[in-house]
């Protein structure tokens, strides 16, 4: 049946069906009438440094939404979102519907893991795709995001499709493709569904790697993230704030997650999260304090090196999946799933697209344990910053995102 669907593919109606079946497969939430309106989601198709969900979550709730934000880990080259927020002490993903209904009530959001009645029917198929060799069909992707999405009951769903050399889609079109059958089934399943296309060919930010993204999305939540990663969160959230009427339009969402970020009100939020699924409150104080030392409770790599640029010029690019897969090389992610990672693995870049450097400076430190960065691997790092003369003019500093395909 899976090898049918991959080679004929499926029309709209027949998707929908698979999609709608998969979801009551299992356990579907309900929640309180006040809510109505109010539970919203996010979905990325992953990226190289993607830690978008952990600022987004609590800035979202600290704006009025309820965040059920049911995650995963997958085969994701540096871990996916459980793994980073499992590089705490303490954060514990497994926890129950009624504990999740709990946690919106107290918190307003969670970050949690796929529960065991939560659209069986995913698992086994997707168990299935994979030792068919059919995990790329874009019918059965959209089944599998959206039941998930369906069984979370949300008022509102935004997915980040993204595309680009680090992407699972390498051109904006078949993105597109892609977003417009999970905008489109989300919709007719009565989830308010629109999609942003970003593109993914640079790292998100400048740390790679579960404990080292941790850091990042903290310094995110305290207002002093990278802009690349400010943006995306911001314009992800003022799009669902948007979508859930709780924003007169996309800008004045922006805007209003934005202030939840320079507040500290998104801080706050990510810290009762923190605390109520499991983190010791003097941990989590550590963690969101605004002058944290975050290896206190963070775990750090055992060495580390720094690598020189080998050529003087204008940064052009710093190609995301060569890092990444250096990074898997190294224990930073699994090529199983269940398989152990070493969430202290990880890289922090020193440089972004249009920085100007002389030969020798340093664009990289790299985190790492056993295995060691030998000099093979090393190479293939340096492979991954494309330097220019000083003079190129083709520098992209745009926003991430391309473009939005709005709710049918």
């Amino acid at each position: 049946m899976l090898m049918a669907m991959w080679l004929k593919g499926m029309v709209a109606e027949e998707t929908l069906a698979l999609t709608h079946e998969m979801m009551l497969s299992g356990e579907v939430m309900s929640w309180p009438k006040e809510w109505t309106g109010l539970v919203v989601d996010k979905h990325s198709t992953g990226g190289v440094g993607d830690k978008v969900s952990i600022p987004l979550a609590p800035a979202l709730a600290a704006c009025g939404c309820k965040v059920p934000m049911i995650s995963g880990r997958g085969l994701a080259h540096t871990g996916g979102t459980l793994d980073k927020l499992e590089s705490i002490p303490g954060y514990n993903v497994y926890q129950s519907v009624e504990q999740m209904k709990q946690f919106l009530e107290d918190v307003g959001c969670c970050i949690v893991g796929q529960t065991e009645n939560l659209v069986p029917a995913d698992k086994v198929l997707y168990a299935l795709r994979d030792a068919t060799a059919t995990v790329d069909s874009l019918p059965l992707i959209t089944g599998s995001i959206i039941s998930k999405k369906g069984a979370e009951s949300l008022s509102a769903l935004v997915l980040d499709v993204k595309y680009g050399k680090a992407a699972l889609f390498k051109d904006i079109f078949s993105a597109r493709k892609m977003a417009q059958s999970l905008v489109t089934v989300g919709n007719r399943l009565g989830i308010r569904t629109g999609a942003a296309l970003s593109r993914m060919d640079n790292p998100i930010g400048l740390c790679i790697g579960n404990s080292l993204e941790v850091v990042e999305s903290l310094e995110c939540l305290k207002g002093r993230g990278p802009a690349d990663l400010h943006d995306l969160v911001t314009s992800l959230g003022g799009y669902l704030l948007w979508m859930s009427g709780k924003a007169p339009s996309m800008d004045r969402g922006k805007q209003e997650i934005g202030r939840a970020l320079e507040n500290g009100a998104a801080l706050q939020k990510f810290q009762a999260m923190l605390q109520a699924q499991g983190v010791s409150s003097e941990n989590a104080h550590i963690l969101c304090t605004m002058d944290s030392d975050y290896f206190q409770v963070l775990r750090r790599a055992h060495s580390e090196v720094e690598l020189e640029a080998q050529a003087e010029g204008t940064v052009l690019e710093v190609n995301g999946i060569i890092i990444a897969e250096v990074l898997h090389k190294l224990g930073a992610g699994r090529t199983k799933a269940g398989e152990p990672i070493n969430h202290s693995i990880g890289a922090e870049l020193l440089v972004t697209v249009g920085t100007k450097v002389k030969k020798g400076d340093i664009w990289v430190r790299v985190h790492y344990e056993t295995p060691v960065l030998n000099a093979e691997l090393q190479a293939c790092l340096q492979g991954a910053l494309v330097i220019v003369s000083s003079d190129h003019d083709h520098i992209d500093d745009t926003s991430l995102v391309s473009e939005f395909i709005h709710p049918e």
